[in-house]
């Protein structure tokens, strides 16, 4: 890479300075962290003080871990806390830089927030959501400035896994998809891919198929979950079987995803199947309720 291009990407990267992140779950409170963990003075948002706190609970355990084990100093955590506030009122983002969107898959939440986001945000800012699945025209719409939303897909767990898809809408502008590039490698030392915007972009578009075809293979008797995930780890070198890694992601978020992806393409091989909706139905959501495929309470899954 060229000084002169390294150089325009450090100054477009520096221009974020301030972050916001809406939703403390798993993936915000992960979005927030790296981005605390990376100089950036954040502000995490959420519906009440008891969801802000335990967001902000989520990211001191998870710096905790990091400093045990090496990855961080005391004085680096102690610095990544001191960045981190948490608010309950998203005019509160008012003077942010970027703001990410990283609530629940649903677009009716999604849409709500980004038309209050486009009332509060200053012009310049960025506007980018961490929807896996939800085209993001349809969120840019509802803003005055759609040109300046972008969605940016972390993975989970965000503070480990380094990839980001930049996914512009047919009207974010160039400037709009290198800022968001320059802050997720320059920054946060990310990488990132760039995906047309269609439902699923290219990881998931890739993935939930794949996912759905072992829900499928379960429900109908043909193997057991767990020599499904066992012929995946061992006979194809998958550091988790597919069942295992939709208990990690969550069987609603993995139904919701195949939701607007059969939405949009209308392709059977993305549509749920009856078992996950049912699954979702009992409350058997993978390893954020202690059961899914598996159970977490005694046996945990191969992979």
């Amino acid at each position: 890479m060229s000084t002169a291009v390294r150089s325009s990407e450090d100054a477009l990267a520096g221009t974020v300075e301030r972050v916001g992140v809406i939703g403390g779950g798993i993936m915000g409170s992960g979005i927030a962290e790296v981005a605390a963990r990376n100089g950036c003075d954040v502000v995490l948002c959420e519906v009440s003080e008891a969801a802000a706190e335990n967001g902000l609970a989520r990211i001191r355990k998870s710096l905790a871990r990091a400093e045990k084990s090496g990855k961080l100093t005391g004085a680096d955590r102690e610095a990544a806390e001191g960045r981190l506030r948490a608010v309950t009122d998203i005019a509160e983002l008012a003077d942010r830089d970027l703001v990410v969107e990283a609530v629940i898959e649903d677009e009716a939440e999604k849409v709500g927030i980004f038309q209050a986001l486009g009332k509060v945000a200053r012009p310049e800012a960025l506007l980018a959501s961490n929807t896996s699945s939800i085209p993001i025209m349809k969120l840019a719409a509802v803003t005055p400035q759609p040109q300046r939303v972008i969605g940016m897909h972390f993975f989970n767990p965000v503070p480990v896994l380094p990839l980001v898809e930049l996914v512009p809408s047919l009207l974010t502008s160039p400037e709009t998809v290198e800022r968001a590039d320059a802050f997720a490698t320059g920054r946060l030392g990310k990488h990132t891919v760039l995906s047309k915007d269609r439902a699923g972009f290219i990881v998931n578009a890739l993935l939930i198929p794949y996912l759905l075809a072992a829900i499928r293979m379960v429900e109908s008797g043909f193997a057991s979950a767990e020599d499904i995930d066992t012929g995946m780890v061992d006979g194809c070198a998958h550091p988790m079987g597919p069942l295992a890694l939709t208990d990690l992601i969550g069987l609603d978020t993995t139904m919701a995803v195949a939701q607007s992806m059969y939405a949009e393409f209308k392709e059977p091989l993305y549509a749920p199947p009856p078992l996950l909706l049912r699954m979702v139905e009992a409350g058997l959501l993978g390893r954020k309720t202690g059961r899914g495929f598996f159970d977490y309470a005694s046996t945990p899954a191969r992979g």
